[in-house]
């Protein structure tokens, strides 16, 4: 693994109303950036908030000589649809992504830029003493734990956004056109050197998190449909399995029955209700797997963009004004000095 030279080291944060959060994010996370020996944007995607959130982040952009380049989406996408339209219109060597709600603290972006400098293709995070309640840690760790015996893609805190990632693993990303797209491990799946380093995670100091429950069943679906087809083998085999046990039931049932009559089993109603009850479970998670694949099959044959943006503010500094000659006198005009 060699060194990763670095120029430019890029921060993309989707903000869906967070008004109250931004403008200690933008302090802070300007802070950490300068402590950086390379050049670097502040790239904020705002995902069709509903509050002032895209007024701070139009007005930060248009600050003289800001860092902050502000990426308006016409409506709501979602955090990760939010995340890849911030790719699309970073420059960076380095891109790292972070949440707007300052749990983990933008401090810890140095460190991640000092990983990806040794060659790191991606640098994920594990957030330490996490402070979310246990109706978020419970869930997030089930959703862990599923995705890494589907994927196979062995991290531990797969929901901590707070990662780095090199130029060329956001480019195969962007590359990639399906419209689910979970962001840390379609990063994984092209990365050949990886690393985790612990972070710090504080409270939630404005507003509500954003994934309720509902949200995050949600999520492990996408997560299960869109990066794997192991729940359809799995299925098969458990559809296997129920079929080889319901013949050798079948033939105990024969059996018993032969032996002490037919009485021993209610006639046989209650075994025939049990066995009812399974297949038809069987049945309806089949039926609920394929529905999500078709779901994402039918998103994907539309086509659909993930996103459409109404406007991209980045300051850019003046050019300066053409030298021209007057009366053997150089001297500049300043009407064609652009703004």
């Amino acid at each position: 693994m060699k060194p990763y030279p670095i120029n430019c080291v890029s921060i993309v944060i989707p903000v869906y109303n967070e008004e109250e959060s931004l403008p200690e994010l933008l302090r802070r996370t300007e802070a950490a950036c300068q402590q950086l020996k390379h050049e670097y944007e502040i790239v904020l995607v705002d995902d069709g908030s509903r509050d002032n959130s895209a007024q701070i982040l139009e007005a930060a952009a248009e600050r003289e000589g800001s860092s902050v380049v502000a990426v308006i989406l016409n409506r709501n996408y979602g955090q990760h649809a939010a995340i890849m339209a911030g790719f699309e219109h970073c420059k960076g060597d380095v891109v790292i992504t972070i949440d707007a709600d300052l749990q983990n603290p933008p401090e810890e972006i140095p460190r991640l830029v000092e990983q990806a400098e040794l060659g790191y293709d991606v640098v994920a995070t594990v957030r330490n003493n996490r402070q979310d309640s246990a109706l978020r840690r419970w869930p997030s760790k089930l959703i862990n734990l599923a995705v890494q015996r589907s994927t196979g893609v062995a991290m531990s805190d797969y929901g901590c956004m707070l990662r780095a990632y090199r130029r060329t693993i956001v480019d195969a990303m962007l590359a990639c056109r399906e419209r689910s797209t979970f962001i840390p491990i379609l990063a994984n799946s092209f990365a050949r050197h990886t690393t985790e380093i612990l972070v710090q995670h504080a409270e939630r100091e404005h507003g509500e998190s954003k994934y309720s429950p509902m949200r995050l069943i949600s999520l492990m679906f996408d997560l299960l449909t869109c990066m794997t087809t192991t729940p359809l083998r799995l299925l098969s085999i458990i559809g296997f399995g129920l079929a080889a046990l319901g013949v050798l039931f079948a033939f105990l049932l024969i059996f018993l029955r032969l032996i002490f009559g037919a009485s021993w089993a209610g006639d046989g109603t209650f075994v025939l209700f049990a066995v009812l009850f399974v297949f038809t479970g069987g049945q309806f998670i089949g039926m609920g797997l394929l529905g999500e694949y078709l779901g994402r099959m039918y998103s994907d044959v539309r086509a659909r963009p993930r996103f459409f943006i109404e406007k991209i503010l980045r300051n850019k500094p003046a050019t300066a004004a053409p030298v021209v000659t007057v009366d053997g006198l150089p001297s500049t005009t300043t009407d064609q000095v652009s703004p």
